[in-house]
């Protein structure tokens, strides 16, 4: 069955649109000339129902056009008519569209959302920090003295070893020694897992 091709709203008695697809997949620019002019009207009618957007649908219906172009040889006449192909194509870049422009929108959402979250919680990461403070205290109290002193030098006041040994006076194998044990127990009290 031959679908009539109407151009400026006449019928024409020239070939279908089926055999003008045929002709465009073999490059024939004015049979292109004649699927647009009989094509243009239902696509764009297509695309603006579902894009409701005017610029847009002129946008997707140009795409549609040329797509048409490219794609003519990959009408198969056995699937369905030329104009339900064409609308199909029509009907698949416009859905394209809409899915486009949510996926768009739904990813500025996001990064809005990520705008307006802080990196870390303050109030948490204080806490933590002032337990963590408090724990370290407690397990400094259970060191003997000169092992306190040791770390506290070494560690709080960034003191190499030489220097611990000097102000308190005792020689530096043993602040080593205290060193060591101090620490061994501070890994114990805090509960670290080497």
């Amino acid at each position: 069955m031959k679908e009539a091709v109407h151009i400026g709203g006449i019928a024409s008695a020239g070939p279908d649109l089926q055999e003008l697809l045929g002709m465009v997949a073999r490059g024939d620019r004015d049979a292109f000339s004649q699927v647009y002019d009989a094509v243009c009207g239902p696509v764009m009618g297509l695309v603006r129902a579902v894009l409701r957007d005017p610029a847009q649908s002129e946008e997707v219906t140009q795409e549609v056009l040329i797509e048409l172009w490219r794609t003519a040889a990959r009408f198969q006449p056995t699937r369905g008519s030329a104009m339900t192909w064409v609308l199909t194509l029509a009907h698949r870049r416009a859905v394209d569209r809409v899915r486009s422009a949510q996926a768009s929108s739904d990813r500025e959402h996001r990064a809005a959302l990520l705008d307006r979250t802080p990196a870390f919680d303050e109030v948490i990461e204080e806490v933590e920090s002032r337990l963590e403070r408090e724990q370290v205290r407690h397990c400094l109290r259970t060191l003997t003295e000169l092992q306190r002193q040791s770390v506290t030098l070494a560690y709080y006041r960034g003191l190499a070893y030489r220097e611990v040994a000097e102000l308190l006076a005792v020689p530096l194998g043993t602040v080593k020694t205290r060193l060591r044990d101090g620490l061994i127990r501070l890994r114990d009290c805090l509960g670290v897992s080497t």
